[in-house]
Parts: C-alpha cells; structure tokens; sequence
C-alpha cells in the first residue's frame, strides 16, 4: 500500500509541474498512437539494418509548448527498454548543442537506460562481451572491416580489452576511452606490445571530431555485441538551434539529418531516434529567418569540399522539418474524459481520498492537455487541502518558444570553429 501511494504521488508531483516522469508516463499511457506504430516498427528494423551496415530512418515529431511531446519521449523510452534497446534521452541545451557530436555523445552515454544495467553504460556492458561467441565474433570481425567507419584506435583496443588480462588499469582505461575519455596512441601501443602484436595496427591521430562520431558508431556496435537489440536516441527541444548562429543553425540541420539517417555515406547502424521539435519552427525559423534559402549557398561560398558536403546535409535536414515531420494528435472529448477519470482516480489512490468531480470546460483547440491536466491536479489538490472553500483557477497563458539569437549558444564545438 505505501509504496503504491507514494508511486502516485512521484506521478502527481510531475504532472503539476509539467514535468512528465516514468510514474506519470506508466499511469497515464499515451495518445499518439500513430507516432508508437510506427516507433515500434522501427525498432523492428534495427538489428537487419545493423547487419547491413544500415540506419533505420527517424521519426521527427512536431506540436506546440505543452502539447506532450516530452511525455511522449518518456512514454517511448518505456517501451524501448521494454523491448531489449539501450534508450538515451538528449534534451538540446547549452551544455548539449545539437551541432556538437562530443556532447551529444557524452549526453547519450550519461543518460542511457537499459534494463539489466546499474552504472556505467559502457563498462557494464563491455563486461557482456563474451569472446568466442557468435555476436562477439562478428563484433570482432566488424572492428576489423576497412570500411566500418571508426579507426583503428577501436579494433586495437578491443582486442586489447578481450586479452590484457594482467593489467586491469589499461583495460578500465580502455572503457573509459570508448565512454569518451582521453586514450594516448602511445599507451595503446604499450599495451599491444605486452600481448605481442606491437605490429599488427598502424595507429594515427584521429581529430576529436571524427572521434566523437567513431565512438557513436562503435558503441552501436558494442551495444548488439552484448546481446541489446539496439540504441534509441530520443532528442528533445530541438527548436533551440533557431536561437544559434546562422552557423551553427546550419550545423545543427546537418546533424539533425544525420540522426534522422539521411546520411546515407555516414550511416551509424544499430542507431534509431526520434527528435522532437515545436510546430512552427519552419514558418519562424526557415521561412523568416531565410534559412531554407540561405544556408545551403553560403556554405558552399566557402569552396571547401567539406562545406560543400556540410551544406548538402543541412538542406536534407530542413526539407525534413518541413515535409517529413508527424504533428502530434491534439486531445479531443474523448481523450480528455478518459484522461480526466485516470488522474480522478489516481489522485484519489495517492492521497486516500475520493476526489469530488470538476466541472468540464469546453474543448479548445488552443488549449493544451498540459493544461487541462495541471488545472484538475490543482484544483483536487485545493479541494482537499480546503474542503467547503470555493476554489477558482484562472488558465494558463499560453507559452511559445522564442528564436531571437542567443549569444550564450554560441559556443564553438572546436577551437577551430570559425563563423561565416
């Protein structure tokens, strides 16, 4: 009885605050039922995909401030950990700018949930390798394959992860440089020169920035290897690119079609995301900020192979925002009444009470389910804490996001960066 009363009342306590947590995700479900078909169909994807050296494509979804697009990425973590994947929540900040693979990267490790696994990601997981298997062999073999896309920093320290068996500190320090720490070539070649194969890789420098993305592609790979059936990215609050520089906008679209995989020449298999993004970011941001029109030439007025490659990847990315995205289904009668029992009933389990009915408003089409359900929770809330005491709420003024440029967004994501 305790713990039950107290799960409600952890699931009451986010839907106040309009924060959703796992409690409330589980008690309440979700409504967008078109956007977990196909999520569902996605992940049964990912393993022949991977096998193929292929992504799955994403799915970009779309509603406005309070239309439960973070209760449906919690809703989607809930059934990707159900269903045996590794699943990372990537909420875009400033610490974690959607144009930085490094930081998107350590988000992703930082936040991933897997059932089975307390600590850290990677090194609980390396320790599920099991040598002489079928999918450790085939890891093995991946690692190896010219064409896989990492260097061979990844081959040489997973074998030496598999065979150092007497220096437990290189091998920590091995996991620690697939998680995202600092490996020095020199202490690999040590290593390598202690199991006899000081000749067998030719090691080089490889720049922090292709390191980022190598460590996302191999840890896909670690992740099938230990018997996960793949890892669900789930990026949140993508909008705030509109606040970057016009570079770094341009950037972030790039990166927007690199998760969403629509770069086919840099695929990271094993991987599926799903991004959320508000409603009217194209009207705002690449209609009257003139991005859609803008970035791809600019780029390529820098003559570089490399910006003419980038703005290829970064019109990809904004055609996506404007044709491919899923707006989320709005609540109409049926789901607000269904929703309004659920919370009735829950809000009486938690406080071990029966909550007295409020009376119904109209359904609005500018009116948020955030806000219908913020409203009951309060008002019950109110009413047993004052029971015979009128209560009167006013509604919630509707919030938008702004996309004025936000000079504190402005971080390079190397020191090399430069601006256009």
């Amino acid at each position: 009885m305790g713990d039950s009363v107290i799960y409600y009342q952890r699931a009451l306590e986010a839907l106040r605050n309009g924060v959703p947590n796992r409690d409330a995700v589980r008690v309440l479900g979700s409504n967008q039922t078109e956007v977990e078909k196909l999520f569902m169909e996605k992940l049964g994807d990912v393993e022949n995909a991977a096998q193929q050296g292929k992504q799955v494509p994403g799915v970009l979804v779309a509603g406005g401030f309070g239309t439960g697009k973070s209760h449906l990425l919690e809703y989607l973590e809930h059934i990707a950990v159900s269903n045996n994947f590794v699943c990372s929540r990537i909420v875009i900040s400033k610490e974690t700018p959607l144009y930085d693979v490094g930081k998107m990267f350590q988000a992703a490790i930082d936040g991933a949930v897997v059932s089975g696994i307390r600590g850290q990601i990677v090194s609980e997981l390396a320790l599920k390798l099991r040598p002489n298997t079928e999918p450790y062999t085939a890891f093995y073999q991946w690692a190896n394959s010219p064409r896989n896309g990492v260097s061979l920093l990844f081959p040489a320290t997973l074998l030496l992860h598999e065979r150092l068996n007497n220096d437990p500190e290189l091998v920590d320090e091995i996991t620690g440089f697939w998680s995202g720490d600092k490996l020095s070539i020199s202490r690999v070649r040590q290593g390598l020169n202690q199991i006899g194969c000081g000749n067998l890789y030719t090691l080089r420098t490889v720049r922090l920035k292709d390191l980022a993305l190598e460590r996302f592609v191999f840890v896909s790979q670690l992740i099938l290897a230990a018997g996960y059936s793949g890892w669900v990215l789930l990026i949140d609050e993508v909008e705030l690119i509109g606040r970057y520089s016009l570079l770094q906008r341009g950037k972030s679209y790039a990166e927007l079609a690199r998760w969403m995989g629509e770069v086919r020449s840099e695929p990271v298999p094993g991987v599926v995301a799903v991004a959320a993004i508000t409603d009217d970011f194209g009207l705002a941001v690449l209609q009257e900020k003139s991005d859609r029109d803008t970035i791809g030439p600019r780029f390529r007025s820098k003559g570089s192979d490399e910006y003419t490659n980038l703005a290829g990847k970064a019109e990809t990315g904004m055609r996506l925002i404007e044709r491919s995205v899923i707006p989320l289904t709005p609540p109409d009668s049926s789901l607000l009444e269904r929703t309004y029992h659920q919370l009735k009933e829950i809000h009486g389990k938690a406080y071990l009470w029966e909550p007295p009915e409020i009376p119904s408003q109209a359904v609005s089409v500018t009116r948020r389910m955030r806000s219908y359900v913020r409203r009951w929770v309060n008002e019950w809330d109110l009413k047993r804490l004052y029971p015979g005491s009128e209560i009167v709420t006013e509604d919630e003024q509707e919030l938008r996001p702004t996309y004025e440029a936000d000079e504190d967004l402005e971080v390079a994501s190397v020191p090399s960066d430069e601006e256009l």
